[in-house]
């Protein structure tokens, strides 16, 4: 089995995102809001800000507390929203049960959206766009190639869809209450991507030989994360797999960064 290693992709991306930023002279800057003190986002955080001082991107951290008040994060946000040395704001997920998460998402402003999650999409999502580049980083041809999507929302499952439609891959995807009926789909896909977050949801009785398997699961077990995928199933699997950790959550901060400079730049 060939692992995808999610920590060579990033570093390729943030090297690009470091040599624009300084060969273009920019200064670009990313608020990010967190509130309360789920340890997991305070961790995912502090990688985002340490990758961001890497590239040359200003880093502010907006910390609020739990019970803060919808109406304070939207002020916040529109604060940001106006100020000109921020370049991309993202609010950290998940948020606590009483704020409407749509609500605040939508309250930023397109042209800082670098999470991806705007309606208008002004940039690409971080998180789609991360499980492609590591898909891409097997290096094989994906023309006319049956892909399935195991997820959770029809959201997910139709950007993830059209971003592989557009590489030339035969796409559908699959809710995870679907899976038994759906098994020789599954099981004939040359590419298998999975963002559900349950433990040893995929393992080798399902899997093609030579499939490439990319995992966006995030799930935590006795304190560790795990993803979607069985991996000690597949130790001799004759394919590709995105470990987790060390796939996706690299490249998905990489991807972010790379928003960041972008909007940066359709600012100047």
């Amino acid at each position: 089995m060939k692992i995808l290693q999610g920590k060579e992709i990033a570093e390729r991306i943030l090297t690009e995102v470091r040599e624009n930023i300084a060969q273009e002279k920019l200064i670009p800057g990313l608020a990010v809001i967190l509130i309360g003190s789920d340890e997991a986002s305070r961790i995912y955080v502090d990688l985002k800000g340490k990758a961001a001082q890497k590239t040359g991107i200003d880093f502010r951290l907006i910390a609020m507390e739990e019970h803060i008040t919808e109406k304070e994060v939207l002020d916040k946000i529109q604060t940001l929203n106006s100020d000109t040395q921020i370049s991309g704001i993202i609010v950290q997920l998940p948020l606590p049960a009483h704020l409407d998460k749509n609500k605040i998402i939508q309250s930023i402003a397109p042209q800082k959206d670098v999470d991806g999650f705007s309606l208008q999409k002004t940039f690409p999502p971080v998180f789609p766009h991360a499980l492609l580049e590591l898909l891409k980083s097997a290096g094989t041809d994906l023309k006319n190639k049956q892909a399935v999507i195991l997820c959770n929302s029809q959201e997910f499952g139709e950007m993830m869809q059209e971003l592989l439609e557009g590489e030339g891959l035969e796409a559908q995807y699959v809710f995870r209450f679907q899976i038994p009926e759906k098994l020789d789909d599954i099981k004939n896909a040359d590419v298998l991507i999975s963002a559900c977050g349950q433990k040893n949801l995929i393992s080798r009785d399902i899997v093609k030989e030579g499939a490439i398997i990319i995992d966006g699961g995030i799930v935590r077990v006795d304190g560790q994360v795990r993803g979607d995928v069985d991996s000690d199933s597949l130790l001799d699997f004759p394919g590709y797999l995105s470990p987790v950790p060390g796939g996706v959550g690299p490249v998905t901060i990489a991807c972010l960064l790379r928003n960041v400079y972008l909007a940066a730049k359709k600012s100047q």
